[in-house]
């Protein structure tokens, strides 16, 4: 019976046949839907089979009210919200560690929760200059994006936020597709990545947590300048003119979400990126809002970021 009332419910067909146990519905030259799952009252995972990453990945849906008894024409804004690095719960963080589910404002609103990897960094990897996988961006914005569109009620108004590599991913996807996205937010997000603090300090211990080199991102900074250019969204800022802004970040002394944390000199380097793209951004008259405020890391000031930006990004969307 649960079976027959999701299906009356009008779920999209890929999906409404892979919980009644059928076959997922191929897509030639895109992701296939391979599994489907509701997991809460508004929560809907998928699992796609991807060309662009050459694996299957994840994607957590939130969905708005109406969307379980939608008809086939309804359509909703589109809020991406995305991880940060090294995340254990990926496409799953959001609704764990947040109060995402509780905002009444977003129950008009399609939220998308993608899995980008421990450190994917919402790039196509280039690979020593030979591309493949993982092609996050392209999983995301070419593939994920148009099935979003095509089967699961997503709209053409799209916002985008995110914390700490989700930050910048938010930015940087906003600035390499200008009129994808509306507005973009980044919470604790590193946003310029040539700066110098970002290259010789920040970079360096990104690889030692990763455990190895992550030349195949972008490659050398100096020697692969212009790849690390190309995905900057300091470099990228002119494109942004259309797009409104919201950058936040600590300054690394223990604040109100955090009093017992330690000083951490890794949330100064981010003050550094996002101070030095809010002023490029005014400078260039792009609409930007800074929110610079006392605290760590702390994943807590990104579910505060959120709350903070939220009137800017369904602003965006409306």
């Amino acid at each position: 019976m649960r079976r027959r009332a999701l299906l009356a419910a009008g779920l999209p067909a890929a999906a409404a046949a892979l919980l009644a146990g059928g076959p997922a519905a191929a897509r030639p030259g895109g992701a296939t839907v391979i599994g489907a799952e509701r997991v809460g009252e508004r929560l809907l995972d998928l699992t796609l089979d991807s060309p662009a990453l050459g694996f299957p990945a994840q994607v957590r849906l939130l969905t708005p009210d109406g969307w379980w008894e939608r008809g086939t024409r309804r359509r909703w804004p589109v809020l991406y919200v995305l991880h940060g690095g090294f995340e254990p719960s990926t496409y799953r963080m959001w609704t764990l560690e947040t109060d995402i589910q509780e905002i009444q404002e977003l129950r008009d609103v399609l939220v998308v929760m993608p899995e980008a990897g421990r450190i994917g960094f919402y790039t196509d990897w280039w690979n020593g200059g030979a591309g493949g996988p993982p092609a996050w961006e392209t999983f995301h914005l070419d593939e994920l994006r148009p099935l979003l569109e095509r089967d699961y009620g997503a709209g053409r108004a799209r916002a985008a936020a995110g914390l700490s590599m989700g930050g910048f991913g938010a930015v940087s996807y906003a600035a390499r597709r200008p009129g994808m996205f509306r507005a973009a937010a980044s919470f604790s997000g590193p946003v310029h990545l040539l700066h110098p603090d970002f290259v010789e300090s920040a970079w360096p211990q990104l690889e030692e947590g990763h455990g190895g080199s992550l030349a195949a991102l972008w490659g050398d900074p100096r020697e692969q300048d212009d790849v690390w250019r190309a995905h900057d969204p300091f470099a990228l800022a002119p494109r942004l003119r259309h797009t409104a802004v919201f950058l936040s970040s600590g300054d690394g002394h223990p604040g109100a979400l955090d009093p017992d944390s330690p000083f951490d000199p890794a949330e100064v380097v981010i003050r550094t990126l996002n101070r030095s793209l809010h002023a490029r951004l005014r400078a260039l008259g792009v609409p930007v809002t800074a929110d610079f405020h006392p605290g760590t890391h702390h994943p807590a000031y990104g579910e505060r970021g959120l709350h903070t930006a939220l009137p800017l990004l369904l602003g965006g969307l409306r």
